[in-house]
């Protein structure tokens, strides 16, 4: 599998926007948000979507200079309308508004409209970590997943991040899909051309599956536990939670009427709102105890957790955002791998451009 750096991909991410009409602080911001998706080893939602977003750009789904604004707002929250932006913008944006709420007012929530796919949760929530704020992002996606019992897609795979900070240790950084796995997943097993796993998806008739493609034929994803024996309907309540914050508070499209990423799916005819919608939140921690304090505890948190008994067959018990903060690293020295249909189409998408991709 061939390896890309960093600074090679993501000079051609930026670029990319670029010709899609971005400005350059905008196209700056989007390509790191993206990039951090494949630093973090979150494939699915890194330069692998690059090519939706150009679809969507071209079907003028994507405003790429979006009137951001603030359309309603107390001291501690407000409601942020994208014009239609990339959520790769969009979400940044409204994290700094709760981040700007919280610092006077001890916590910000913001919910948005109008906006589009923000890449992943887990660079917003991060955010809040450079101001020494706990920070927790969400968004409602396309919806693609059958409710515990249903055969319908109602609900997207609605991820929930949240970070915190420490002191001496690295923050506690949890970032994950409200379904048993994201899409992106079942299209990178398609890419592999492998079968999924038991529990992600079931067929149009509700019967278990483990074809990847099974979405194209109507069938769904599963929320988080698979089956209802195994608490499927606890995924589904956090899929539902997602859901109503980022988009009913909002004023954004919900359950089945959110906005598909993939440009060939249509619209809605009868929308009940505008765009994807997300929700984002800041919590000074001096708002509930002294920060000093707080993060000498998630440190203890943090190694006790750390020094659990793992079972026979692991090594350690980790702490979340373990795994991403080590990919980043070995990536950072080592460069991406990207897989060959994933090249192939950078390097078609290039040529849409007139330009060449990574030599």
């Amino acid at each position: 599998m061939p390896h890309f750096t960093y600074t090679d991909l993501h000079t051609f991410t930026y670029n990319i926007f670029k010709k899609m009409g971005c400005p350059s602080h905008d196209a700056e911001l989007a390509a790191d948000v993206l990039l951090k998706a494949d630093l973090r080893g979150v494939d699915s939602h890194g330069v692998a979507r690059l090519v939706g977003y150009v679809r969507l750009w071209e079907k003028k789904r994507i405003n790429v200079r979006p009137a951001i604004q603030i359309v309603h707002e107390t001291p501690s929250t407000a409601v942020i309308d994208g014009d239609g932006g990339l959520g790769l913008l969009v979400a940044p944006f409204a994290m700094k508004v709760a981040m700007e709420k919280a610092h006077s007012a001890g916590t910000g929530w913001v919910s948005v409209r109008n906006s589009n796919h923000f890449g992943i949760a887990g660079y917003h929530a991060m955010m809040s970590l450079e101001k020494d704020m706990i920070g927790l992002a969400m968004t409602n996606a396309s919806p693609l997943v059958a409710p515990t019992f249903a055969t319908e897609r109602m609900l997207g795979t609605n991820p929930i991040a949240v970070a915190i900070p420490a002191d001496q240790q690295p923050p506690f950084v949890a970032d994950f899909a409200t379904t048993t796995a994201a899409n992106g997943k079942l299209e990178m097993l398609q890419r592999k051309n492998e079968q999924a796993p038991l529990g992600w998806v079931q067929d149009m008739q509700g019967n278990a599956s483990t074809n990847p493609h099974e979405l194209s034929k109507g069938g769904a994803l599963l929320p988080l536990g698979s089956d209802r024996d195994r608490g499927s309907h606890k995924g589904y309540c956090l899929g539902s939670i997602v859901d109503i914050f980022s988009a009913v508070f909002s004023g954004a499209n919900y359950g089945p009427w959110v906005p598909p990423f993939v440009s060939f799916l249509p619209l809605s005819k009868d929308p009940v709102g505008e765009g994807i919608g997300h929700f984002l939140g800041a919590m000074r921690i001096d708002a509930f105890r002294p920060a000093d304090e707080f993060k000498r505890n998630m440190d203890q948190w943090i190694a006790r957790f750390r020094s659990a008994t793992p079972v026979a067959d692991q090594e350690r018990v980790l702490i979340p955002g373990d795994p991403e903060r080590e990919m980043e690293s070995i990536r950072l020295k080592e460069g991406i791998p990207l897989l060959e249909p994933i090249v192939e189409d950078l390097t078609a998408l290039a040529k849409r451009f007139d330009m060449s991709f990574i030599e």
